[in-house]
């Protein structure tokens, strides 16, 4: 299906052209629950790809196929160019695939460096108990927070229980960011956060993409959708239901075909799209 870019030009190319992910043909069952029926998605580099669907359209289950938290029971899955095999989370980890999920898994007791190097930290030796090196942990986590261009943390020292919703998710997705992936998931980022908080985390979000990452998003929430995704694909009911470039002519669309207000969709059938 030809979709319009953001500046209303049509794309010839699918975006699975030149995709950094490109899943085809994605089945998952549980028992006698089909979750997933035949889905495709991609995500090429420097792009965000919001994924939006009701509740139980299926969302958390691609994401887990994708990160090897539950993998798919049929389809094909390539990253760079290659087919690859995802099984578990450490497969994905090292393809370069990152997951920041709605929970964040932060320990409220330990500060910024400990939580972004917690599992990794760098010691003075190789040797087993070799002490941790805290001079260089704190020096690579300011230099990350600047590349990122973070403002919001006034001490990478401060302890992450203390500190605002849109200052943990920060903390979260610098975190991710240690490992130099080449894709981040982000699961539900804003949910929770205040406007200001929120607009933090969005332009987080944007300056990730100017890195060159591949980024998909996931989100209820279509204003943050809108505001930086450049494409939005919607699943409902396990199925693709429509792919739309994130553009305010293409809303009711994606409401549409979120709820299904066009009736029944054929797989992969995308709902009417209102006129330019």
């Amino acid at each position: 299906m030809a979709v319009q870019n953001n500046a209303g030009a049509a794309e010839a190319a699918p975006a699975s052209a030149d995709a950094l992910l490109a899943l085809r043909g994605v089945t998952k069952r549980f028992g006698a629950v089909q979750a997933l029926t035949d889905v495709d998605f991609a995500v090429r580099e420097r792009e965000v790809v919001a994924l939006v669907g009701d509740n139980g359209a299926g969302k958390s289950t691609l994401i887990k196929a994708i990160s090897g938290a539950g993998p798919m029971d049929d389809g094909t899955m390539r990253f760079a160019g290659q087919e690859v095999h995802v099984r578990q989370p450490s497969d994905s980890a090292a393809l370069g695939i990152a997951v920041v999920y709605q929970d964040l898994a932060l320990c409220d007791n330990l500060d910024v460096v400990e939580n972004l190097w917690l599992g990794r930290e760098a010691t003075h030796a190789k040797a087993p108990l070799a002490p941790m090196d805290e001079i260089t942990m704190e020096r690579r986590t300011r230099e990350l927070l600047d590349q990122l261009a973070v403002r919001t943390l006034r001490s990478v020292r401060a302890e992450v229980g203390a500190l605002s919703g849109g200052q943990r998710q920060t903390v979260a997705i610098s975190r991710a960011m240690l490992g130099e992936p080449k894709m981040v998931i982000l699961d539900e980022p804003t949910a929770a956060l205040g406007v200001a908080q929120t607009a933090q985390v969005l332009e987080l979000v944007l300056r990730l993409k100017e890195r060159g990452l591949g980024i998909i998003l996931i989100s209820h929430n279509l204003g943050d959708v809108f505001q930086v995704a450049d494409r939005i694909v919607v699943l409902r009911l396990g199925q693709n239901a429509g792919e739309y470039p994130a553009d305010d002519r293409h809303r009711q669309a994606v409401v549409s075909a979120i709820t299904g207000a066009e009736g029944d969709l054929a797989p992969g059938q995308p709902p009417k799209e209102v006129p330019a």
